[in-house]
């Protein structure tokens, strides 16, 4: 009994999800497939928050109804260099490093453009090219405008980077400054670090950007812990 009134209860949260987002199956079957995935989403976070072993929750977004393979392959695009070109004149250092604030938040500073959304395009590697670029120019001209990611995913397309299949955001800087610009382990997805800080109960944090709209994380944004050793 209890089990069916869960079925029922989450059937009805799916139906205000649909809405919500709207989300249009093409069929029923598919659209049973879709609300299984759901379902074990939603089971996987009801014990997650549950388990309270964590400083943070989670909550239904408008990708719950995907597998986690199916959400990489539509919004990871980082690909990967063959080799790191890491040289003796690529390195570099601050200058005055015991001057650095406890905290920094560029969004608040206004350097940081809103939250965009991607999209089903695995071009987070032009997204991240354009929020760092958005970021300088608006340091050296104090001027905040928003810059065309679509310009990199249809026009740079040389090498690497390869529009909605993935890309470099390296790749993305040099075509940005040979085409009149000005830009100063494993991954597989490009964000844009705007700041960071310390929470109340001292858990160091980088403040980090993200292009999969203001459902995901902090309406866009999520504190990654900073300073850990994986």
């Amino acid at each position: 009994m209890l089990r069916n009134l869960h079925h029922a209860s989450l059937t009805q949260t799916h139906e205000e999800w649909t809405a919500k987002y709207g989300k249009v199956y093409k069929d029923a079957a598919e659209k049973e497939r879709r609300f299984s995935i759901f379902n074990d989403n939603a089971k996987f976070i009801e014990s997650f928050n549950a388990a309270g072993n964590r400083p943070y929750k989670l909550s239904i977004n408008e990708f719950a109804d995907q597998t986690n393979e199916e959400f990489k392959a539509s919004r990871n695009g980082y690909r990967s260099p063959r080799l790191l070109r890491l040289t003796k004149e690529a390195s570099f250092r601050y200058e005055n490093v015991t001057a650095v604030p406890a905290s920094m938040d560029w969004v608040k500073k206004g350097a940081v453009t809103p939250i965009k959304d991607q999209g089903q395009c695995g071009s987070c590697w032009a997204f991240s090219t354009v929020a760092a670029t958005e970021g300088i120019t608006q340091l050296t001209t104090a001027k905040l405008i928003s810059l065309s990611e679509q310009e990199l995913v249809d026009c740079d397309i040389k090498g690497e980077d390869q529009g909605c299949e993935g890309g470099l955001m390296e790749n993305g800087f040099e075509f940005i400054i040979q085409n009149g610009g000005e830009c100063g382990t494993m991954l597989d997805h490009g964000v844009t670090a705007a700041g960071y800080g310390t929470t109340s109960d001292g858990t160091k944090y980088w403040l980090v950007k993200n292009s999969w709209g203001t459902s995901w994380g902090e309406e866009g944004y999520i504190r990654m812990q900073r300073g850990y050793k994986c």
